[in-house]
């Protein structure tokens, strides 16, 4: 196993409601569900900037933490991931060092290019210049992070005139930073270019320049090297779509209807992926599942999908669940009560220990049962005794 001592859990929230439910409700869910994964000591949570489509109804994942900051103790929270190309950098370097300082130092910077084509539309921006923006946006970012002498540089989409951020980060030196790797290795070249952190998808969804998650990460190692800059596998977070029940069986029943709208009314009917040929929308889960795209079923498939993607992958830091609602209230709770409670103490070292304790009374139970045997009957003996004194 190649994986860390203490592997991070978390999320990453769209969030992917269904259009037709009331949006105002699903928002306090979310919230709902920040406050639960709090209490279950996940580490971390994600979570999305959108603007269209209808399902990932949060614009501002900044306003979101900042309200879910107050109503959590300990968990971290990520813009997961602000669209670069949307903002100027300072304005994005400005807030975040404020929600830095509201959460007393809890929130990630997770960025990207924007994930939906029909966001960049609306805002008139052209998609073949999204990922070279995030670059240019970010190197810019850690600069007003980093350096205290006022910035100017000017671009054909913003200007900066002796530029510097208002607030210093209340992280020292400033919060951690990931970049979104999913379908293209841009993301991990960028995150090698500039030394941060990783957030990508658990299957490569395409061949276009490597095939495996192990080649997929040494783009960023590479890619670092030729920078001077170094990127840590401890900083890289897997996402896997993830729902868990008490059997294999009842997950996948659970699941259906959720997933299949999930996948059908979302990613191919809304966002434009391609349908997926030959399977009938009845046999989604099970053909996801079988490929090894979502992990659908009880605690033990999930220790396996683990075990799984830190052989395919050479070691990772943290896997994040994709945020889904493919079953009702009460049963998306358990499935992460089912994860806190049974698949992460599996790969944080919390049951070590234990297991060890367990085996060492177990294997001296005989002789230790006999000790204490001897003892009450001493003891029963010399109570009998003092009882027929005078």
């Amino acid at each position: 196993m190649t994986l860390p001592t203490r592997l991070n859990f978390g999320i990453f929230m769209g969030p992917f409601h269904w259009q037709l439910e009331n949006p105002t409700l699903a928002l306090e869910r979310d919230l709902e569900l920040l406050e639960w994964l709090d209490y279950l000591d996940f580490d971390e949570a994600w979570i999305g900037e959108h603007h269209s489509g209808g399902w990932e109804i949060i614009a501002s994942p900044e306003l979101f933490i900042a309200a879910a900051s107050q109503r959590t103790k300990r968990i971290k929270l990520g813009t997961g991931v602000i669209s670069l190309p949307y903002h100027n950098p300072l304005m994005v370097a400005n807030r975040m060092a404020l929600l830095d300082h509201i959460s007393r130092g809890r929130v990630m910077m997770g960025v990207g290019p924007g994930a939906l084509v029909s966001d960049a539309y609306m805002l008139g921006i052209e998609h073949m210049t999204q990922r070279p923006r995030m670059d240019e946006s970010l190197g810019v970012i850690i600069r007003l992070l980093t350096e205290t002498e006022p910035i100017s540089y000017e671009t054909d989409w913003f200007k900066l005139q002796e530029a510097t951020i208002h607030l210093r980060p209340y992280s020292q030196p400033h919060f951690p930073i990931a970049v979104a790797a999913a379908q293209s290795p841009s993301g991990l070249v960028l995150a090698g270019k500039h030394g941060t952190g990783v957030l990508s998808i658990s299957t490569i969804r395409t061949g276009s320049v490597r095939e495996t998650l192990a080649d997929f990460w040494k783009i960023a190692e590479d890619t670092a090297a030729e920078h001077g800059k170094t990127v840590n596998r401890k900083e890289w977070r897997l996402v896997v779509p993830t729902y868990l029940a008490e059997t294999k069986k009842e997950a996948i029943e659970q699941a259906r209807i959720g997933a299949t709208r999930y996948q059908k009314e979302y990613f191919e009917g809304t966002m434009g992926f391609p349908e997926m040929p030959d399977v009938p929308p009845g046999k989604i889960v099970e053909t996801m599942v079988e490929n090894g795209v979502w992990c659908v079923g009880t605690p033990d498939d999930l220790i396996a999908t683990i075990n799984r993607l830190d052989e395919e992958s050479g070691g990772f830091g943290g896997l994040l669940i994709q945020a889904t609602e493919w079953a009702n209230r009460e049963q998306m709770m358990r499935s992460y009560e089912l994860i806190a409670r049974y698949v992460m103490p599996q790969f944080q070292g919390s049951l070590v220990s234990l297991a060890n304790s367990q085996k060492w009374s177990a294997e001296k139970r005989v002789d230790l049962m006999s000790k204490r045997d001897q003892a009450i009957a001493a003891a029963t003996a010399k109570f009998e005794k003092d009882q027929k004194q005078p």
